[in-house]
C-alpha cells in the first residue's frame, strides 16, 4: 500500500495518520523520537505492509510483471492499489477524498518541525499538487513512477512499466477490492491491541 492507503488505514487520530505516512521515511527501531501516537502509526504502517506483502493475490500480481519490472511490482502494486482506493473513495471512507486530504495536510504542518527532511518535503509540495488527490486519475501514475525511477543511485525507468498496469488494469482493479478490506480488517484488529 502507498501513502494514500495508508492514511486510510491509519485510523481517524491524526497523529496515528502521520505515523502511518512516516511509515515510508522512517527506518530502523522506534526510540521515543515521535510522540506515542505518531510510532504507533508507524508501527502499524510497518505491519500493514508485511501483512499485505504475504497476501497470495499480492504475490501472484507481483508474478505478472515482466522482467526486469517485476522486481519493482511492489512499488507499481502500490501506486496501483491508491489508485483505486482514490478512484474509488466514496466505496471506502464517509467523507469526501478531497475534504480527507486537505485535512490531512493541514495535520501534518502542524509537526512539520520533527518532520524527516523527505517527509518535510513531501508536506511542502503534497497541498500544492494535490499530491494524494492526484491518484485519482491512472494516467498521473506514468509521471509518478517516472519521478519515483529517479530517484534510485541508477535511475530506473519504472515509467515504461505503466502499459502492464493498462493491460491488467481490471484484473488488478479486482484484486485491490478483494484485498482492502482484508486490510481495513486487519488494521482494526491492530488497532485494538
Amino acid at each position: 500500500m502507498n501513502y494514500l492507503a495508508h492514511l486510510h488505514l491509519a485510523g481517524q487520530c491524526p497523529e496515528q495518520m502521520i505515523g502511518g505516512l512516516l511509515g515510508d521515511f522512517v527506518k530502523g527501531p522506534l526510540r521515543g523520537d515521535y510522540p506515542p501516537a505518531i510510532e504507533a502509526g508507524i508501527l502499524l504502517h510497518r505491519k500493514i505492509d508485511v501483512f499485505t506483502d504475504n497476501l497470495p493475490a499480492v504475490r501472484t500480481a507481483i508474478t505478472r510483471f515482466e522482467p526486469p519490472y517485476r522486481r519493482f511490482g511492489g512499488i507499481l502494486l502500490d501506486l496501483c492499489y491508491d489508485h483505486f482506493l482514490a478512484d474509488n473513495w466514496s466505496r471506502y471512507h464517509h467523507r469526501p477524498l478531497t475534504d480527507f486530504c486537505q485535512d490531512f495536510y493541514g495535520n501534518l504542518s502542524d509537526y512539520a518541525e520533527i518532520l524527516p527532511d523527505r517527509a518535510k518535503r513531501f508536506s511542502e509540495v503534497a497541498p500544492r499538487v494535490n499530491w494524494l488527490e492526484n491518484y485519482a486519475q491512472f494516467q498521473n501514475l506514468e509521471y509518478m513512477l517516472e519521478r519515483i525511477g529517479q530517484r534510485f543511485k541508477t535511475p530506473i525507468p519504472l515509467h515504461q512499466a505503466f502499459p502492464e498496469l493498462q493491460r491488467d488494469y481490471r484484473l488488478l482493479s479486482n484484486e485491490f477490492h478483494q484485498i482492502f478490506p482484508l486490510l481495513i480488517e486487519f488494521t482494526e484488529s491492530q488497532r485494538l491491541k
